[in-house]
């Protein structure tokens, strides 16, 4: 198994490290938020680094294989879903935004297991799939050391840095969500069109 490979599965090991963290009853604080906000945030983060490496690998070392292009983005997602989870429990976040996440996942899998039965050739990702992806894990790590809900800052409750913040946090949701839909768009006239 190469290293880009050994790196996805990494990431993988990492999510359940992440979900028990907790459950771990971890107390104290760090610059004001929970150490277990941070730890999370942290594990979250190196797990996202590896997923930018292991594609970086697999390319310049020419290391691409089935199993790579298979788990990778199995990875990405159940990371992804895992993160948002955790904090629509933590009440940070709506239900409705990885709900949407969810679905787009299952139409561009779909797309994908149809595509390469056909023989078919699976699309790259497009502007809306890269800013998804950008404004998604952007969203994620701010949104594990914001204290408050989401769209808060709506409220009039919130001041200085906790309302900058909260506003970042709401705004990046927002966007990803819309990316996510146009991304999931994209795919869905590309598997009309495929299907013609």
């Amino acid at each position: 198994m190469n290293l880009a490979n050994k790196l996805t599965i990494f990431r993988i090991i990492l999510v359940p490290i992440m979900v028990i963290i907790p459950f771990l009853g971890i107390d104290g604080e760090f610059l004001g938020i929970p150490t277990e906000y941070v730890i999370i945030d942290m594990i979250f983060i190196i797990a996202s680094i590896t997923d930018k490496l292991d594609g970086y690998i697999a390319r310049s070392k020419n290391q691409i294989t089935t199993f790579g292009k298979f788990l990778d983005p199995l990875a990405d997602k159940i990371l992804v879903l895992a993160a948002m989870i955790m904090l629509v429990e933590m009440a940070k976040l709506p239900a409705w935004i990885p709900i949407i996440v969810l679905a787009r996942e299952f139409v561009v899998s779909g797309y994908r297991l149809i595509a390469v039965e056909k023989g078919g050739k699976v699309i790259a990702a497009s502007k809306w799939g890269k800013l998804k992806t950008v404004t998604q894990m952007i969203a994620i790590i701010l949104a594990f050391v914001d204290l408050h809900a989401f769209a808060e800052c709506f409220t009039g409750n919130l001041q200085g840095g906790d309302l900058i913040l909260n506003l970042i946090v709401t705004i990046m949701m927002i966007v990803q969500a819309i990316a996510t839909i146009f991304s999931g768009m994209d795919y869905l006239k590309n598997f009309k069109t495929f299907l013609k």
